[in-house]
């Protein structure tokens, strides 16, 4: 398992978001997790990438034990994500937000930086050279200079998630990417992200209500309810398990077929 999650807590006074929660996922995944608002879908990302510290349990990277690290160790060593509400800095441009991720690879100091001398010149040449061929890959080369707040909300959440790719993550974490989009917005994205998986190798961990896009897009669904898991398998044998037919998708019948 690339990601593995043991016995993971977290209690917020008396409520228990997340009651020992075991999963796993393998290199090059892509996962659905699904589950009812409230069921500890975003506190689990939250935990997992330092955000919360854990009451108990570990969350393993590569094997090693990452629990309780602050975030930008996490980022460092390979988990990056997309938030419920996108998070861009919005009066900057769409290539300064993709830039500011690449910083921490930058490969001079603060005296060249300074001296603003050859290895600063090269430097900044590379990382806008890198941003510039990232921002081509979620089709945003053309809107470079344009301010973050000013892109359509589709374009935005490619602008995020490429943020993310900036940092050069083994395991990507999306929370609700399709979240106010519509049918055709939600079609592009699910091949954008097939796009990206494979180019850049990722392992994907995906949240969403849109179970159109969860059960054509993922090779496995975990389905948490009131912080515990209580599904994992297929997008076809969730559909039919009896426990997330009650806990979320309601009547078998109207539930979503799998596609593609």
């Amino acid at each position: 398992m690339i990601l593995e999650v043991r016995g993971l807590s977290k209690r917020f006074g008396g409520i228990q978001a997340l009651d020992r929660i075991d999963l796993g996922i393998g290199p090059g995944e892509l996962v659905g997790l699904i589950g009812p608002n409230g069921s500890g879908k975003t506190t689990l990302f939250n935990v997992i990438t330092g955000i919360y510290r854990p009451d108990g349990g570990q969350v393993l990277l590569e094997e090693s034990d990452i629990s309780g690290k602050p975030p930008h160790r996490i980022n460092r060593l390979g988990i990056a994500r997309t938030f419920q509400n996108i998070r861009l800095f919005r009066n900057l441009s769409v290539l300064d937000n993709v830039r500011v991720a690449y910083h921490r690879h930058i490969g001079y100091g603060p005296l060249a930086a300074l001296s603003r001398g050859g290895a600063f010149v090269r430097g900044e040449r590379e990382l806008r050279d890198r941003a510039e061929e990232l921002l081509s890959i979620v089709h945003l080369a053309d809107r470079r200079e344009e301010m973050a707040e000013n892109l359509a909300y589709g374009a935005q959440r490619r602008l995020e998630i490429a943020r993310a790719l900036a940092s050069g993550p083994k395991v990507l974490l999306l929370d609700e990417p399709a979240a106010g989009m519509n049918p055709i917005e939600v079609a592009r994205l699910r091949e954008f992200l097939f796009r990206i998986r494979e180019r850049f190798r990722l392992t994907v961990l995906l949240i969403d209500h849109q179970m159109s896009l969860v059960m054509s897009l993922c090779e496995r669904v975990i389905v948490m309810d009131f912080g515990q898991v209580i599904a994992k398998g297929t997008p076809g044998e969730i559909r039919v398990n009896p426990a997330v037919v009650e806990a979320y998708l309601g009547d078998v019948a109207s539930a979503p077929a799998p596609e593609g």
